[in-house]
């Protein structure tokens, strides 16, 4: 599934938050037109990357069960529902799902994070 197969995808240029406040993984509800769609808002070094916040496994939030979604080591995304662990610079699977998060292109507009094309 892409991100765009969401009835509640939001279009390109929508604004998210502003870019200062991403400082580490940030669950987040984008409302727009087209209604409420789930996103995962994180940085990654210097880069900052968004997926969807939906486990591929039960399309659950990743942070169903708690706020801790990213592993020790800062490498993985976590599902808190059943465990599954994801690489957080791709959002693919390592451990404990049927296949990965699906990205969502960001880009910094006037310093707002916003969807990408």
């Amino acid at each position: 599934m892409s991100w765009t197969d969401y009835s509640s995808a939001p279009a390109p240029g929508t604004p998210i938050c502003a870019e200062a406040g991403i400082t580490a993984v940030h669950p987040l509800t984008i409302r727009s037109e087209r209604g409420e769609f789930p996103l995962i808002l994180l940085r990654d070094g210097d880069k900052l990357r968004a997926y969807v916040n939906a486990c591929p496994h039960q399309y659950l939030p990743l942070n169903y069960r708690g706020e801790q979604l990213l592993s020790a080591d800062g490498a993985m995304l976590l599902c808190t529902n059943h465990g599954a662990r994801f690489d957080i610079s791709t959002g693919r699977v390592i451990e404990g799902a049927d296949c990965g998060l699906d990205p969502v292109p960001v880009s910094i507009a006037e310093g707002m994070v916003v969807i990408g094309e």
